[in-house]
């Protein structure tokens, strides 16, 4: 007996009775492909780099080693204290001479008047003996800063908070800072003297703010430079992480400054390491070495066509070669990433860093989104080294095990080892935002769903719809999952809160498969049953 073929009569022909056909269009077919996501354009599983093995924020001295670093640190407590006095004081009159400069002066937006200026020398030189307190009695300088005429922007590496107190008292710049740094006690009134720039780095309306201010300023020869750290935070100074363009898209010469801590026992760099602590350590060594070079300046290029970010590239590349460190696709981003993992007690939170310039030029993903995915990450519980088993990942999207989770997790598992890592987490999450069908897809699912007719969804509807694709699922099972689509749990799911969900959780859009689901619905008759 000859089998039948899927698109064949499952009935004899016959010419005195009606009889069915069970006919399946090919977009209906199920596909035994095991990636979960080629219906919305995903060809492939991501494409993970291998981990970084730079942590360029890593303190290498956090804790005192060898005998001869604590008797220093004992011989050097009498020191210390008096450290500490000049410290102080020189705070205290710096503090009280910049409220003198500023006492009545209202025209913010124009340049500070020379009388002004002037008494800011003072404040000056009492950074330069802050300096002499915290050791560094003397500092190697190698070529000179270039007339502010020439280069009116000047940009540095960022190692400890020495850098912002030395440039302060020789070159008086105008400073780009975070808004965060006017509440600090006495420090944001000096800053405040310095005309500094403010700007909140999550904001993309601030960024521009300050970008047109650092243009306005570069262009006015009343102004003295601008000094920006376009890394956006401090290292280790063992690398150059990546470039914030800020200092770059106004397209005047910079002159690159680039600075060193030459140490054999104590690394000073304001890393992983608390404020407190490096300041105790400071206080408690003979002498710190500091080195500040002068390089030369780097101008734009002649024909205008040049983009901010190639120009800061070519900035970053002198500073590097300089400096004889690499380039690396780190930023402020993946210091919040550890910070993050260092939170959650994560026995090497070096691991979760993920080079997020590049992440951010690949998929267009932000800090906080990585940040959000990293909390999704630590909710499935992480083992010592960093990776989530099959039953955790499933615990922490409120998923149980069947078919669709098995594909997706083995989607994730590239290196088909059984668990995943972060890394691979964040590039298969963002890789199927990235897709050109997942927004689409997204639309659909909740028009599916019952959104077509209403600007919103019930549970009921929801669960109904991709119930085929989970079998096997207990009612319970499948509100836990649905739970994260109802944020203020009343029952109703708008268009809103349905695309947000899976913007945040776009690994659950497989679920949503209408090849899977029209496969379940084709099975039990309900759809493409034509009678002839």
């Amino acid at each position: 007996m000859a089998e039948n073929g899927i698109t064949d009569p499952l009935l004899p022909p016959s010419s005195s009775s009606d009889h069915i056909i069970l006919n399946l269009s090919e977009s209906q077919r199920p596909s035994d492909s095991p990636n979960p996501f080629q219906f919305i354009g995903c060809s492939e599983p991501p494409s993970v780099p291998p981990a970084s093995t730079v942590d360029p924020f890593r303190n290498g001295t956090q804790n005192v080693e060898g005998v001869y670093e604590w008797v220093k640190i004992v011989a050097c407590l009498p020191l210390a204290l008096v450290r500490v006095v000049v410290f102080g004081a020189c705070l205290m009159v710096g503090y009280l001479a910049t409220k003198f400069a500023l006492w009545g002066w209202k025209d913010k937006e124009n340049p500070m008047p020379t009388w002004r200026s002037r008494v800011m020398w003072v404040t000056r030189v009492c950074a330069r003996l802050i300096l002499f307190s915290f050791g560094y009695q003397w500092i190697k300088r190698r070529g000179k800063p270039a007339p502010r005429e020439i280069a009116p922007i000047i940009v540095s590496n960022h190692v400890s908070y020495i850098e912002p107190i030395f440039y302060f008292y020789e070159l008086f710049p105008t400073i780009v800072a975070s808004e965060s740094h006017d509440s600090i006690p006495c420090v944001g009134t000096i800053i405040r003297a310095m005309q500094v720039i403010y700007v909140n780095r999550f904001s993309p309306s601030s960024r521009r703010e300050a970008v047109n201010e650092i243009k306005r300023r570069a262009s006015c020869n009343g102004y003295p430079r601008v000094l920006l750290f376009p890394e956006g935070t401090t290292t280790n100074g063992r690398c150059l992480i990546s470039f914030q363009l800020g200092a770059f898209i106004p397209g005047y010469p910079i002159q690159p400054i680039i600075v060193r801590y030459p140490h054999v026992h104590f690394d000073q760099s304001w890393g992983s390491i608390s404020l407190g602590k490096l300041m105790f350590r400071m206080f408690t060594q003979f002498h710190n070495f500091f080195e500040v070079e002068y390089l030369p300046v780097v101008y734009p290029r002649d024909d205008k066509l040049e983009s901010a970010a190639h120009y800061a590239e070519r900035t970053g590349h002198a500073m590097a070669s300089a400096l004889n460190v690499v380039n690396t696709g780190h930023s402020y981003g993946d210091l919040m990433l550890h910070v993050k993992a260092q939170e959650a007690k994560q026995d090497n939170p070096s691991s979760y860093m993920v080079e997020m310039s590049r992440v951010e030029k690949l998929f267009k993903l932000s800090s906080t989104e990585a940040l959000d995915f990293l909390n999704r990450f630590l909710s499935m519980n992480p083992d010592p080294s960093g990776r989530v088993q099959y039953h955790n990942f499933l615990r922490g999207l409120k998923l149980k095990a069947c078919p669709v989770s098995e594909k997706i997790f083995a989607f994730l598992d590239v290196e088909t080892s059984g668990a995943i890592t972060f890394r691979q987490f964040l590039f298969g999450s963002a890789h199927v935002m990235k897709q050109p069908g997942f927004h689409h897809s997204c639309e659909s699912a909740f028009s599916s769903c019952g959104g077509a007719v209403k600007d919103y969804i019930i549970e009921k509807e929801l669960r109904d719809f991709i119930r085929p694709a989970i079998p096997g699922w207990k009612d319970d099972e499948v509100h836990e999952l649905l739970v994260l689509f109802d944020h203020d749990n009343d029952g109703r799911i708008g268009k809103d809160d349905f695309l947000s969900c899976l913007r945040r959780n776009p690994l659950l859009i497989a679920f949503f498969n209408p090849h899977q689901l029209h496969h379940h619905t084709d099975i039990g008759g309900s759809e493409n049953l034509q009678i002839l």
